[in-house]
Parts: C-alpha cells; sequence; structure tokens
C-alpha cells in the first residue's frame, strides 16, 4: 500500500532517516489516506528523542515537548513531530502524569485510542498495522486498540470522540467498544467543558447527526447534555408529528446545512419541549410556549458548554423565533425581520423548513407553501428596501437633536416610534415626514 506524503512531510521523514533515526507518519492521516480522504495534518513519529528532532532541523519549536512533541517548519508548513512513547499512569482521566520515551514504535503505537488511529507509514518500511486497522477500515468499524476499559479509564474524552469519528466516517461503534462507553461513561465528568464542546460539534456537524441517538444510548448525554436524555423519551402525540422530540431533531439536523450554528440551532430548538408539555383530555399534545422556554435554557446549554457569546446569542434568537407563524403580509414580515434581525431571517426560514421537514406528512406541503411566501415577501422587502431597523429611517439622532430633542433616552424613543410607524407605513419612510411626526410627538 502507497501514501502520498506531502513533500514538506517527506522531507522531514528523509532528514531523520538520513541522521540514523526511525520515523513514520501516523495516525488520522494514514487512515484518511487509506480511506480516499484528504488529511488535514500530517502527524510524525520518530525514535529520535527531543533534542536530537531539534537538532537534525533549522526551525523548530517547543510546542510540547515534555510529551516529546516539537514542531518542525518545513516549506512553510508545520509538522508535529513526537517520539515514541510509553504513557504513565492518567490520574485525571485525561493526561498521563508522565511519559517515557521509548526506542520501539509497537509501544507508541499500543497506546492509541483506535485501531484506525494506530498505523504508521513511511515510504521505505510501507504500513505498519500491528491491530486491525485497515480491516476495521474495510468492515467500517470503530474499536478500541486492546481493552477498551483501560483506553477509556487512560481518557475519557475518548468516548466521546469514539461517537464523533462514528459520526464523521460513518462506522458503527463495536460492541465491545461500546459497552466500555456505557460502563464508564460517567467518568465524563472528568473533562473540561470546553473539550466536550469540540467534540460536540464536530459530531453534529458530520453527516451523520443521527449518531447522538448513540450519544443518548451510551449514557454520555447524561453527563453534559441531560436536557438531550428529556427529548429523546419525549413523546408528541399530535397529529403534526411522527417521532419523538429527540427523533425530530435529528431529522432536523439532517435537514439544515452542516454548519456549526444552525445545527446547533437545529438540535436545540425544541429543547423547551419537555419541560412545556401538556396533555389534553384526548391524550393530545401540546407544547405552549416552548420556544421562548427553550430559547432559555438553549443560553444555559450553550453557557454551560462553554460557547463564544456570537454563537450563544444567534443560536438562541433563531430556538425564540422559530416556531413564529405570522400572517403572510408583508407588513407581518416587516415586523418578523425587526424582531429577529434582518440579517437572520434567511437562516430563520432554512431552519423553519427543516422543522417542518422532521414532521409528520399532515399538511406538509402547506406549511412549506406559507414558508416559501413568507420568503418571497422577505426578499420584496429587501428589494424595495423597505426600513425594518433605526439605522435605514430617512432621519437619526443628530437630526432629532437639530429639531430640539435632549440628548438622551428621548432620542431612542422617537426613533423607536418613528420605526413602527415606517413598519406600518414604509411610504412614510422620508424626512419631511418623519420630522413632521417628531414635531408632533415633541408638543403633546
Amino acid at each position: 500500500m502507497k501514501i502520498d506524503i506531502p513533500e514538506g512531510a517527506l522531507k522531514v521523514l528523509t532528514q531523520l532517516h538520513k541522521e540514523g533515526y526511525e520515523a513514520y507518519v501516523v495516525g488520522g492521516c494514514v487512515r484518511d489516506s487509506i480511506m480516499g480522504r484528504c488529511p488535514n495534518d500530517w502527524d510524525i513519529t520518530t525514535s529520535a528523542l527531543p533534542e536530537e528532532v531539534k537538532a537534525c532541523f533549522d526551525r523548530t519549536i517547543d510546542t510540547g515537548i515534555q510529551h516529546g512533541t516539537v514542531t518542525v517548519r518545513m516549506d512553510g508548513e508545520s509538522y508535529e513531530v513526537t517520539t515514541y512513547r510509553i504513557d504513565g499512569k492518567y490520574e485525571d482521566g485525561r493526561h498521563p502524569k508522565e511519559v517515557t520515551f521509548t526506542p520501539n514504535l509497537e509501544e507508541d503505537l499500543k497506546r492509541r485510542d483506535f485501531t484506525i488511529n494506530a498505523m504508521a507509514y513511511n515510504p521505505i518500511d510501507g504500513l505498519v498495522d500491528l491491530y486491525g486497522g485497515v480491516n476495521d477500515i474495510k468492515t467500517k468499524q470503530i474499536r478500541c486498540v486492546g481493552d477498551a476499559i483501560s483506553r477509556f479509564s487512560e481518557d475519557a474524552l475518548r468516548m466521546l470522540r469514539a461517537l464523533r469519528f462514528s459520526a464523521q466516517l460513518d462506522f458503527e461503534i463495536e460492541k465491545e467498544t461500546f459497552l466500555g462507553i456505557q460502563r464508564l461513561a460517567p467518568t465524563l465528568e472528568k473533562i473540561s467543558a470546553e473539550r466536550i464542546q469540540v467534540e460536540l460539534v464536530k459530531l453534529v456537524c458530520s453527516s451523520h447527526p443521527e449518531k447522538m441517538r448513540d450519544v443518548y444510548e451510551s449514557g454520555l448525554s447524561k453527563i453534559f447534555f441531560p436536557e438531550w436524555d428529556e427529548m429523546m423519551e419525549c413523546e408528541q402525540n399530535s397529529i403534526h408529528h411522527c417521532f419523538n422530540v429527540g427523533e425530530h431533531t435529528i431529522s432536523v439536523m439532517e435537514h439544515v446545512p452542516a454548519e456549526k450554528k444552525m445545527r446547533l440551532a437545529a438540535l436545540l430548538h425544541d429543547v423547551g419541549k419537555p419541560l412545556s408539555r401538556k396533555t389534553d383530555d384526548k391524550g393530545r399534545d401540546h407544547f405552549s410556549g416552548h420556544p421562548l422556554l427553550g430559547s432559555q435554557m438553549a443560553k444555559e446549554i450553550l453557557q454551560r458548554l462553554k460557547f463564544d457569546n456570537a454563537t450563544i446569542e444567534y443560536v438562541v434568537r433563531l430556538v425564540k423565533y422559530h416556531d413564529e407563524r405570522p400572517a403572510a403580509t408583508k407588513r407581518n414580515v416587516r415586523r418578523l425581520m425587526h424582531r429577529v434581525g434582518k440579517e437572520n431571517i434567511d437562516d430563520l426560514l432554512v431552519l423553519k423548513r427543516g422543522d417542518a421537514a422532521g414532521q409528520s406528512e399532515y399538511m406538509r406541503e402547506d406549511k412549506f407553501s406559507y414558508i416559501d411566501t413568507l420568503e418571497t415577501l422577505y426578499k420584496e422587502v429587501c428589494k424595495e428596501q423597505e426600513a425594518v431597523t433605526v439605522k435605514e429611517l430617512k432621519i437619526n439622532g443628530k437630526d432629532l437633536m437639530d429639531l430640539g430633542v435632549e440628548k438622551g433616552p428621548k432620542i431612542g424613543e422617537i426613533l423607536n416610534h418613528l420605526l413602527d410607524m415606517v413598519i406600518e407605513e414604509p411610504s412614510k419612510n422620508e424626512k419631511e415626514v418623519l420630522i413632521e411626526e417628531v414635531r408632533k410627538v415633541k408638543s403633546k
């Protein structure tokens, strides 16, 4: 088996070999190359000690030298070169207390998480696959190197990584590996929210967000996202629905673009349903107020997982307004644009289409037609440049002060009054008309 290695990485291997050391590309780049995917990074493992690696190259950076990693700069690219190592005892469920360098490649490979990530390659020796990684690629399975309990006890994040790889690669998790995750799921609480966030985003932005089912069935979501468990267990006895809340959510994620903010909005759009569920005397479920409650819950969840403020604000806004169904008129669309934010309407419509696609067939075409009408009206408002924000008024705060309005809160109050008037009647967005209205307001 031949792997095409980038010229820069090949130069690093060649130089290390020239100096008498073993060196291989290793891990994900080997896996992706075998699968015909384009690797993001080319990591290198070597028998050379860190100081020996540094002596072989003109430009190096001590990025993780205590764990054997030196970054080598070659042809304008960075390559992480790590000495073969044996990990010591993992005391925090994430990092080894110490590492021991070894001249033995096998010792280095057997400490790695999954068989598909425990392969090495160089053009001289070819592929080194000691744990059946190629076969697991062929059979499309995620399997731990050695004993699953040992691997997950060393680093609890590996459990969520297994599910993330499963989603990204469309692989199944091997039985003993999944049983290991279920057994050790509670230990995920040792892992920081930031690291969990990274894996969750990669999973939900993959081509297979339905793997969120495995996050629930593994017991991992109970640790970092218990709201998901409630969603997966919340029925929707309604003519409009054919799935429970969790399965509906998975369907919505499948129907929106695989982009971080959109997938998170889809994931959380109905998070408020379990707590707002009411069943009437005919056995039908109702979820009154779930968008507002869901927006509040979404904010708490995203803050708990340490998302940035821009992402939180965006997702919360879409969750809050995803179920808005105003009568399809231009005036109502202008008001919707004002509430949601003109820049967010396209994404709101995408989410609403995904939401409809994840429901039962009852009135589905009518729902799509309604959304299409909203989009047409939205485009007309944009084309005709009808004002939906204060900035689009043909008058501003300075104009108001020139008309004798005192600087302060009154400026904002009057501008908002003018905007309400213009949203109702766009033709009134003319400076003379607005000035006349300001004079009327002032005289009251």
